[in-house]
């Protein structure tokens, strides 16, 4: 058992089945975390700003962003998050399939954390969720709650 067992993990994915399969991977690299699902960037923002439905959430620990969201994409949810300086602080992977040179140098300008392409292949998912849970909850020390 980790001693980060109550971990709050916001995944920010609109595709169904990238979110299944994105549980599936954190429950099969044993990783008992807390991971709440929104589905598109202004859902994002308004859980991360604990606005409307989303009063009282715990704030995450770690987020996972995806680029292509409906409403408002993920850099701009990621810019807007690094702009405030509650959310600011919040590690953010970005987790996408877009290789897109533009995509990666603008997270990367707009403060994320890393910029990881999901796999196609289900194994090589598996292995890039296994990579995520051992470097960012066994590894590194995550700044405190907001």
């Amino acid at each position: 058992m980790s001693a980060f067992q109550d971990l709050e993990i916001l995944l920010v994915e609109d595709n169904e089945g990238d979110i299944r399969l994105t549980i599936e991977a954190f429950k099969e690299a044993k990783i008992r975390n807390q991971i709440k699902v929104v589905r598109d960037g202004e859902e994002a923002l308004d859980y991360l700003k604990k606005q409307g439905r989303y009063t009282g959430v715990p704030s995450p620990d770690i987020i996972l962003l995806d680029i292509n969201l409906p409403k408002i994409d993920g850099k701009e949810v990621l810019g807007t998050m690094k702009k405030d300086p509650i959310l600011k602080t919040i590690p953010v992977i970005m987790l996408t399939t877009s290789s897109a040179e533009s995509d990666v140098q603008e997270s990367y300008e707009n403060h994320a954390n890393c910029y990881v392409i999901k796999p196609v292949d289900l194994n090589k998912f598996m292995d890039v969720i296994r990579s995520i849970e051992d470097y960012w909850i066994s590894i590194v020390k995550l700044p405190g709650k907001h």
